[in-house]
């Protein structure tokens, strides 16, 4: 099975059919996560995409060679060993050493969000090479930290050469790591990359953090060629306490939309459900 990716947070803070969206939720993980714990061509043939290429040729002949200096480096996240349910802590400075443990939690189904609002939040990608600075700016408005404007994403495109490396991108412009940079330059800090063997494994880890820092995570979909915010998620229990708890899907913000791929299908609104 490929590896999945995901970039997760790690500080506190109408449905398609079920075959195109298990085609389009078959991420390659990067879930880039607060941690507690490339560009899709489009359905045109023709000038418009060939055009595109140009343009982005252009833009990496004039920013010059990709700089070869050190990047963030990707957690790589091994199957856990079958745990017991977590009670989270809370100390309680009064609270005896021989006090007995809180029971564990009923296990419940749980449907959590943080983007109650997905359309005020939502900003579609300017260029078709450009979902990861729109899910950069995406994930800053889901925080507070940006508007869902032209002009943000056209500077924060901009900036890419202030993070850019040949570690974490052979071709130069944005990789995993530059987003994780891009992000605190913009006051969200915390955020890791980490891969995985499985989507269950990345989603499991990916709705952990988003319910315990209240922001959001950040995936690599489509095999990897694609970037996806999350925002929420469904599972048959709490994740944050049973390790076996299954993630049914999550709650995304696609900045594809509204456009169509060839390859993978329409694009879905923002804060659709993605059966996983």
């Amino acid at each position: 099975m490929r590896p999945m990716y995901a970039m997760r947070p790690m500080y506190a803070r109408p449905r398609r059919r079920r075959r195109r969206v298990l085609r389009r939720l078959s991420l390659v993980a990067l879930v880039l996560v607060v941690g507690s714990s490339g560009a899709v061509v489009t359905d045109a043939f023709g000038a418009g995409e060939a055009w595109q290429k140009v343009l982005d040729r252009v833009d990496r002949f004039v920013a010059g060679p990709v700089p070869d200096r050190p990047s963030i480096v990707t957690v790589v996240v091994t199957p856990p060993p079958t745990a017991s349910p977590t009670v989270p802590a809370t100390p309680d400075p009064g609270a005896s050493a021989t006090q007995p443990p809180r029971p564990t939690p009923a296990r419940v189904p749980v449907d959590y969000r943080i983007d109650h609002d997905p359309e005020s939040v939502f900003a579609h990608e300017i260029r078709d090479t450009w979902c990861s600075p729109a899910g950069v700016q995406m994930t800053l408005a889901v925080l507070g930290l940006a508007d869902t404007s032209d002009a943000f994403q056209r500077k924060l495109a901009s900036r890419v050469h202030e993070w850019e490396s040949y570690a974490d991108s052979h071709n130069g412009g944005w990789g995993p790591a530059a987003m994780a940079e891009a992000l605190p330059a913009y006051g969200a800090p915390g955020y890791v990359i980490r891969a995985y063997t499985t989507r269950e494994q990345a989603l499991h880890d990916a709705a952990t953090a988003i319910q315990q820092t209240e922001a959001p995570a950040i995936l690599l979909a489509w095999r990897g060629a694609h970037t996806w915010v999350m925002t929420g998620f469904r599972a048959d229990a709490d994740p944050a306490i049973y390790p076996d708890a299954v993630v049914s899907g999550a709650y995304i913000l696609d900045p594809w939309y509204p456009n169509d791929s060839r390859i993978w299908g329409p694009s879905d609104p923002a804060g659709t459900f993605q059966d996983a």
